[in-house]
């Protein structure tokens, strides 16, 4: 694990990345939000977020995020970034203030009646395809529509916007046609349903000038930030 001073300079290159990708699009920075990836590192990856004032931190694993959180004492918020399998959702219900990675009509039923079994309003991102990578999850862009109909109708499901991962390619234009389909979709599915769908979590390390400049509102990183993973 790398030192906070460490971490602290790792922080501030992204930041300077992120504020100049804003500038060129002509996007205010505080429009974007860094999410650090505190997967696969250890519950001081969570404090080093706190004490530089990050108000979430972004866990693939339920369980791994579990035993973080019970060794973690500060306030912060946890998010569900990888892939849940739908008999986990309970498990993901008691750990985690938002879901992104909701991407299939049997996993958004079970949150909606996990979350109502507790008296909960579930933050939610629904997870698109976008790239049609047969390698990625996530709601094929033609059954989005069908899929943010089923999650307005919830009970209680709060969709705060949508989230993708831009499949692993050379060519830089792979991901920003990925994103850019994203943010078209957001904006389609947004006028249609009469719900804003701000939130548009995609955008990692390598990619996250063409994510912003493409509208994304969250960049989510982790080797920049924290080096390599402890596996």
């Amino acid at each position: 694990m790398i030192t906070y001073k460490q971490f602290q300079k790792n922080l501030n290159r992204i930041e300077e990345r992120i504020a100049a990708a804003c500038h060129s699009s002509g996007r205010k920075v505080k429009s974007v939000q860094l999410l650090p990836v505190t997967k696969n590192h250890s519950v001081e990856a969570v404090n080093f977020a706190q004490t530089s004032r990050l108000i979430a931190v972004g866990e693939n694993r339920v369980q791994e995020a579990a035993a973080k959180k019970s060794e973690f004492s500060g306030v912060i918020r946890w998010e569900l970034i990888g892939h849940l399998q739908s008999n986990k959702a309970k498990d993901a219900l008691e750990v985690f203030d938002r879901i992104q990675s909701v991407d299939s009509l049997k996993l958004l039923k079970r949150l909606d009646r996990m979350a109502g079994e507790t008296g909960r309003k579930l933050s939610i991102l629904l997870q698109c395809n976008a790239g049609e990578d047969e390698n990625k999850y996530g709601f094929a862009p033609v059954e989005m529509d069908a899929a943010l109909d089923a999650a307005l109708g919830s009970d209680h499901l709060q969709v705060d916007g949508l989230m993708t991962i831009a499949p692993l390619d050379d060519d830089p234009d792979v991901a920003k046609i990925t994103f850019e389909r994203l943010r078209e979709l957001r904006d389609k599915l947004a006028a249609k349903h009469g719900v804003p769908l701000v939130e548009l979590s995609m955008g990692m390390t390598g990619d996250l000038e063409a994510a912003i400049e493409a509208g994304s509102t969250q960049i989510r990183i982790g080797t920049a930030l924290y080096g390599s993973r402890d596996y």
